[in-house]
Order: structure tokens, then sequence, then C-alpha cells
């Protein structure tokens, strides 16, 4: 299995600006390492993070084939997984060459994956999954459910931490270029909740346009990225540079 976990794969999160591309970001060389790999017309599957949104599912799935197709990049299919077909897609997974595990929020796509046993599904997956957002972020083994809602962060049931398809032990935040000022329940977002769960723990934070390749046996960062460990932050790799991290 080769993954791309990004932040976002084509603009900027909350932004509106036009974009001077077709189809995915190419910043830190992420299309180059996507046409290096692709199969020649591949076979490609959208799960969802909105399970019951069919309407939004919809659009989002063209909007992905056309900017799979607009990078450009051979395709052959691209298929939908939400809740209308969620089992039957998971037990077709290894039938498709390329996975996107869509963004939105952590714990509702964290759930639909649980509910259709996808991480069961991606045992011995060979090929090549792109996460976005949430869908980067359930690919830990243990999810840092990161409060965004009004709400998450004053509730002490809230879980920050639950079970995700095991794909990558390293837990990603994205957005932080978007994100870094945000307020939650009013607490700031980075300085008194995350800083604070990451004791004993490590979180790398990315911007759109960075991503962690993991193929191999290695993953790199590739981009601008930070470290969070312990309650302190440093950055750890700039726009441009790649850095192996352990």
């Amino acid at each position: 299995m080769i993954l791309f976990l990004t932040s976002s794969p084509r603009g900027t999160y909350r932004a509106e600006e036009e974009l001077a591309y077709p189809g995915f970001n190419p910043a830190n060389g992420m299309v180059e390492e996507l046409m290096r790999i692709w199969p020649d017309q591949a076979r490609c599957l959208l799960i969802s993070a909105f399970p019951y949104e069919y309407e939004l599912n919809d659009h989002m799935r063209k909007d992905f084939e056309d900017m799979v197709r607009d990078t450009p990049l051979p395709l052959s299919c691209m298929d939908l997984c939400d809740a209308r077909n969620g089992h039957e897609m998971a037990d077709a997974l290894h039938s498709y060459d390329f996975v996107i595990l869509g963004g939105g929020h952590v714990p509702t796509e964290n759930a639909f994956f649980q509910s259709i046993g996808l991480a069961d599904a991606f045992c011995g997956y060979q090929g090549i999954v792109m996460g976005i957002s949430a869908g980067t972020m359930n690919c830990a083994r243990e999810v840092y459910a990161q409060p965004e809602m009004p709400g998450e962060a004053a509730d002490p049931s809230y879980q920050r931490f639950i079970p995700g398809l095991g794909l990558t032990e390293y837990n990603i935040l994205p957005h932080y270029n978007a994100v870094k000022d945000d307020m939650v329940d009013g607490m700031r977002l980075y300085e008194d909740i995350t800083y604070a769960d990451s004791a004993g723990r490590t979180f790398y934070a990315i911007t759109d346009g960075t991503y962690l390749l993991e193929k191999d046996g290695c993953a790199q960062i590739c981009g601008r990225a930070y470290r969070i460990r312990d309650g302190r932050m440093v950055q750890i790799c700039q726009d441009g540079e790649r850095k192996i991290i352990f």
C-alpha cells in the first residue's frame, strides 16, 4: 500500500482563490509522485465522510472524477461509497487501484468506517490510498479526533482518541494554515487544546499543499509541517523540502 495523507489535495481550506493549475495540487511534488506509480486506466473509489448526504456525495464523486482526469491521470471509473452501498464497496475494496478517503467530521466518518468494517477490508490492500483532511486523520491506528465543533472541547464525554483504520502510526492534523487561530468553546484550538492533548504523544500539523508519503516502510513529510510533542511545537519542514520521520 502507498499512502498520500493530505491536508487538501486541491486548493486551500476556507479560501476561494482561483487556482493556477488543473487537477491535484502539484506543490511539493505530489503530482509527480502520483504519475510515477499510477496504473493505466485506474479503478478509483471515493469513500465519503458524509454517509447519508447522498446528493452532496454524488456531486463530490463527479468533482473528484474531474480532478483526477484534469491532473491528468488515466481513469477507468470513479465509484462512490456511502451509506447506500457501504458494505458492498468495502467487500470490493481490493478491486480498486486508488481509494480516496474524503474529508469531513472525524467522528462521523470514523463511525461510518467502523460500521462497514473498513479497517478489516484494508488488510492486504496493495493499491494507493489518498486521505483528505478527516480521511487522513482516520488513517491512524489511534485517531486524535481534534475538537472542532461547538461543544466538543468542553464536553468531558467527547472521545478525543478513537480506533482508526490502522494504515499509519502517524497522527496528522490538517489545514494548520487555516485553523491555527481557531477558537473552540472559548479555547484556542492549538495552544489550549491540542498542546495539552499531545502529552506523551506526537502530532504532525501540516498546511494545505503538504502531505505525508508513506511507502516501502518509509514515511516522509513533503512540504511545510510542524511537530507537536508534549505541549511544544517546532517546525520540521519547509515547502519544497522533504523530511523522513520516525
